[in-house]
Order: C-alpha cells, then structure tokens, then sequence
C-alpha cells in the first residue's frame, strides 16, 4: 500500500472509533498522527458532570486547543511523513457548542473567536465520517472505561449523534466518506479494516456511502 500524501480526517460521535481507524490508517500508511487530547482538557469531567455550568469553559478550551494543533502539527510540512490522518475536523467544535452552550452572550462571544480563528485553518482533502446508531455507541464507551465519561448519558449520545447526521447531511465542504460500522470492526477484523482502507484510496468527489453487511 503506497504512503499516503494527503489530510485525512475521521469524524463521527462519540464512541464511534474515530482514534482507533485514524491511528491504524497513520501507521499503515506512514502518516503523522494529529489526535485530540481530550485528557488535557481540565474541564471535560466537570462538563459531562454538569454541562450546563461547565460548557463554555470547556469548549472555549478544546477550540483554542485544536488551533493550535492546526498551526503546528497540519501546516507545518514533514519531509518524512507527508500525509497527515486527524481523529477530528475543526468544524467539529462549532457542531458541539451549538448545543452545549445554553447562554446567548456565550454563543456569541464563541462564534466571535472560532470565527476568526476558522480564517486560517487548513481543510482536509477528505473527511471520512462514522456512523453508528446510540446503542452501539454506548456499548463502546462502556467497553472502553474511561472515568470521566462514566456519567455520559445516552440521551446526550443520541443528541451527538443526531448533531452530526444533520451537520453531514447537506456537506459540500469537500469529499466525504460516509461508512456505517454497525456491523463492522475495524480494530479486531483486520479484513474489515483491508476493505476500509481500499475504500478510503479510491477517488472520492462529493459525498459517497460505504455500507457493508
């Protein structure tokens, strides 16, 4: 399989697998790796606690955060790892305050600082988007353990959820890889993965499905 030499971005809800596939992609194809560090986020157990007091804090956090990832790991060329694979786009934090943040003024000051900030941001050449339905995703998260979403509710996982089917519905941002893995794994099956990875290589333009049985 040849490097890979453009920006791949893998998107889709929480608990969907979004850092396994992007990670097995990066090494697969030698590319670098920009990943969410959500566990540098000081405020996310506070948050899924209690969002309503702890969203702005959070997001405002998580944008400046993927900003700054944006401007020294995408930009910047690597003569040795030419592509880059991310675990996220950076519109993903806009889609998240839209309905986290209850208060209006603290909307609007966000929406003032992520639109500046959306100026000089660099778009992927192809955004790969996972869906599966709310109850596989809380399987997932449950599967993995992490203690500071043992709070997460599933009625904040279907919101998510819906969230990104509408923001993904009408995308003309670029090529987009919609792929249902609600009956594939493509951390344990490595054909699962093989048929993943031969789609994701194929030319992609507009938006395109990839539904295996």
């Amino acid at each position: 399989m040849k490097e890979l030499d453009t920006y791949i971005a893998i998107e889709g809800p929480i608990g969907v697998g979004k850092t396994s596939l992007a990670e097995r992609i990066a090494d697969k194809l030698n590319a670098r790796k920009v990943f969410e560090q959500f566990e540098e986020n000081p405020f996310l157990k506070d948050f899924y606690d209690d969002p309503e007091s702890n969203a702005f804090q959070t997001q405002v956090f998580f944008l400046l955060q993927r900003y700054q990832q944006q401007q020294k790991d995408i930009r910047q060329l690597n003569l040795l790892q030419k592509g880059v694979v991310t675990d996220y786009m950076f519109e993903k934090d806009r889609l998240f305050a839209d309905f986290t943040l209850n208060s209006e003024a603290e909307f609007k000051l966000y929406s003032h600082v992520a639109d500046i900030l959306e100026k000089d941001i660099v778009k992927p050449d192809l955004v790969v988007y996972l869906q599966a339905d709310t109850p596989r995703l809380m399987q997932n998260i449950k599967k993995r353990g992490r203690d500071f979403e043992k709070h997460v509710t599933q009625e904040y996982i279907n919101q998510v959820n819906e969230r990104y089917q509408e923001f993904f519905v009408n995308y003309e941002e670029g090529p987009l890889l919609i792929i249902n893995t609600n009956n594939i794994d493509f951390v344990e099956n490595s054909e699962d993965f093989e048929n993943l990875l031969n789609e994701i290589h194929q030319p992609h333009q507009g938006i395109k499905y990839f539904n295996p049985s």
